[in-house]
């Protein structure tokens, strides 16, 4: 298996409904309410635990990864897991807001956005049981953050409109995509933000990379603040050709029959990715710590691990668990023949802010 997922975006079988995204949202409206009534010692003895997390590891079917786990967790411990999902950098926002008044135990974010949930002192140092087999550039050297899925960053294309997938970014310029394009928004979508480490990787740089995507936005629908809103309409033929991960993507394309997966390459070069792992984090005076570091430990021992592929279409964080399922066998096949290169997180945690900029200035977004 290769060496990492607002991004919104963060691998899931089918998308949240409108109604499940605005639940969620209304839960954490509430979980601000109520946070204001009572202290975090107050709650520590509550037999609950409060998740942010990016999209793609729960279904709407219940039968997602997150669906599984926290369910097993939950009769295991007698431990409620209120759940609530958006895009990354979304989620590190609420979470940044909430900081004198904290509401979520764990939180779950894509790079780079989990640095930037460190960096702002959101995370509280802890390192789960089975955090040391799980590889030095999948986890904090801090032990503010570990991945629990390891993930990569990937694209999708309609296979009955497209009799192959795209091969280079370059071919996306055509006038065929035009206006069937979508990538989602860089610095709210984890997804979204990998579509700027990716082209400045291929493309030499954040000048070339820029120029790049300035060309492109002729063709683009425009901004999308989840990822995994773009799946279905790839799948229906709205889209030709969107962001995603591979993950999400692989969970999806069980109910999405038109959803293919593929790497994008510069021209003339091979196809790249690197990997985007559910990277998730203890939040700091977390109302309910200790139950927050009893679901780290679940969602790192190897029961859960074993269950990433099979049931969630992604790969284990923890290297000793190596599983043979068939979508362990198909994610392998996905992979081959792919470069994965390793961004360089520090700086992209330091310089985000600049990119994203950047970015809005060449594609006047």
């Amino acid at each position: 298996m290769p060496s990492n997922r607002n991004r919104n975006s963060r691998h899931r079988l089918l998308l949240r409904t409108a109604a499940a995204v605005t639940g969620g949202l209304a839960l954490a409206s509430t979980l601000t309410a109520c946070g204001g009534a009572s202290s975090a010692d107050s709650r520590a003895g509550e037999k609950v635990v409060t998740v942010y997390s990016a999209d793609g590891l729960k279904s709407d079917k219940g039968d997602g990864w997150y669906d599984k786990v926290f369910a097993e967790f939950t009769k295991k411990t007698g431990i409620e897991v209120k759940y609530v999902e958006g895009g990354s950098g979304e989620m590190v926002q609420r979470a940044l807001r909430e900081k004198t008044n904290t509401q979520a135990d764990v939180l779950v974010t894509l790079p780079p956005f989990i640095q930037q949930a460190g960096g702002k002192g959101l995370l509280q140092a802890y390192r789960p049981q089975g955090s040391d087999q799980v590889s030095g550039a999948n986890k904090a050297a801090d032990g503010t953050w570990t991945s629990v899925v390891n993930n990569y960053f990937g694209f999708v294309y309609n296979k009955k409109e497209l009799a192959e997938a795209p091969k280079t970014w370059e071919e996306l310029l055509e006038a065929k995509y035009k206006g069937r394009l979508q990538y989602s928004t860089p610095g709210v979508a984890g997804d979204g933000t990998a579509v700027l480490v990716k082209s400045m990787h291929d493309f030499g740089g954040k000048e070339p990379a820029m120029e790049y995507l300035k060309k492109l936005q002729a063709n683009n629908v425009g901004p999308s603040s989840s990822t995994s809103k773009l799946a279905p309409k790839t799948d229906k033929g709205e889209l030709l050709v969107a962001n995603g991960d591979v993950q999400m993507n692989f969970a999806q394309s069980k109910s999405m029959p038109n959803l293919g997966i593929w790497f994008p390459a510069k021209d003339g070069g091979k196809p790249t990715t690197f990997a985007l792992p559910y990277a998730a984090g203890l939040v700091d005076k977390a109302p309910h710590t200790a139950n927050g570091r009893k679901l780290l430990d679940f969602l790192l021992s190897a029961e859960s691990q074993k269950l990433v592929s099979e049931v969630g279409g992604g790969f284990p964080a923890r290297t000793d668990v190596k599983p043979t399922d068939a979508n362990a066998v198909e994610l392998t096949r996905i992979m081959a023949g792919v470069e994965v290169f390793e961004p360089d997180w520090a700086d992209i945690d330091q310089n985000l802010t600049g990119y994203v900029d950047a970015w809005k200035s060449a594609t006047g977004s």
